[in-house]
């Protein structure tokens, strides 16, 4: 059995929806397309199991314009959850320097954020140890964390009652014509000639990837979040990035919190099993010396899901294929892909609908960077 579609988006999280929603909404395009997911319950879908946080606090301006335009057209747009409670970079003294460099970046980019000195974090922020902190940066607006399955579901409906065609099934075989992804194998069978194919699949980005003969540096990297309540109150608490590395934020009564393993450990595709241990050697003693009051604490739930890592500069490939004309990729965010679904979904559908970027200019995430050597420096990733 054999279908057709002039646009075949492999990936039906949050990126694949995104680029659907954009496209089919565009005047410009009038064609047929069609999102295949293997696995339609979102098991183990990183826009399912993220922790949904969205800042403007890069270092590249064209991160920083993904995430502000994410931001107001998920305000504006659909019911998420928003909540604009600001990130709070943490920098021991010698991450001043970088910490002042992004803040300069930002400020010429119209971000909300505002540097504070311990004394001021501890005014603030009285729950607060600033012990080890040279300077905090703390956005003010745009900023905060949403219901990341609320997205995905959401943008999902927006393609299918625009039009999509949504297929459940794990695509297992490309067909080359030429310089042409001609067609998509599925599992069971069924074949989809395709105009253009969108590789979405987030950390399986580099198998869909594989079968056109492409190699792309993304792996499927295990990241922990541990749900815990404190005994007491700890108020007007933002998304905290400490000096330890470790991450916390509040959610509904409780907070969540992680930090990346070491890089001894943090290997490809790991099973999504969490370590209790990761909790209780790393992330409690860090918790417990920034916030005294998180010297009691209890853990009520935990998960894992997958970060898809660009292994070349943890930054994401967006675009065409310099080869493959009707291969793109939206893959290899490191952490910040949910966030920026929506902007990269207006980008995709814009190169399919019109040729070029038409709103932002994404070509410095483009493959060819790979094969130059010339790698994106972010340097406001978090693990």
């Amino acid at each position: 059995m054999t279908a057709s579609s002039d646009v075949l988006i492999v990936g039906g999280g949050a990126m694949g929806g995104a680029v659907a929603t954009f496209l089919l909404a565009d005047p410009a395009f009038d064609g047929r397309v069609t999102i295949v997911e293997r696995d339609p319950t979102f098991r183990r879908a990183s826009s399912a199991l993220s922790a949904a946080s969205i800042r403007q606090q890069f270092s590249t301006p064209e991160n920083i314009e993904l995430s502000r335009f994410s931001f107001d057209w998920m305000r504006r747009e659909m019911d998420v959850g928003l909540h604009e409670s600001g990130y709070l970079y943490l920098a021991p003294p010698n991450g001043v320097t970088v910490l002042e460099e992004n803040h300069a970046v930002q400020r010429v980019h119209g971000v909300d954020v505002v540097l504070l000195g311990p004394e001021e974090l501890r005014a603030r922020f009285p729950w607060m140890s600033t012990d080890g902190v040279a300077l905090g940066s703390l956005g003010l607006s745009g900023e905060g964390w949403f219901d990341g399955y609320a997205l995905l579901q959401g943008l999902r409906a927006r393609a299918r009652d625009a039009g999509a065609i949504l297929v459940s099934g794990e695509v297992v075989g490309l067909v080359l014509d030429g310089h042409r992804v001609g067609s998509a194998t599925l599992g069971d069978g069924r074949s989809i000639d395709c105009g253009s194919l969108v590789d979405a699949a987030g950390p399986w980005a580099a198998a869909i990837a594989r079968m056109a003969g492409v190699d792309l540096p993304v792996e499927a990297r295990r990241r922990s979040v541990f749900v815990f309540e404190s005994a007491t109150p700890v108020d007007g608490c933002p998304l905290v990035i400490d000096t330890s590395g470790a991450w916390f934020r509040p959610e509904g009564g409780a907070f969540i919190t992680g930090i990346a393993p070491p890089s001894s450990e943090d290997r490809a595709e790991l099973p999504l099993d969490v370590d209790p241990r990761e909790f209780e050697t790393r992330l409690w003693p860090a918790l417990a010396a920034r916030v005294p009051a998180f010297d009691a604490v209890k853990v009520t739930n935990s998960w894992a899901g997958y970060y898809e890592v660009d292994t070349f500069d943890h930054n994401a490939i967006i675009g065409r294929h310099p080869s493959i004309a009707n291969l793109l990729f939206a893959n290899g965010f490191s952490g910040h892909g949910i966030q920026q679904a929506p902007a990269v979904g207006r980008a995709i559908a814009e190169l399919l609908a019109h040729g070029r970027y038409v709103t932002l200019d994404l070509s410095v995430f483009g493959f060819d960077r790979i094969a130059a050597g010339r790698r994106v420096e972010e340097r406001a990733i978090i693990g």
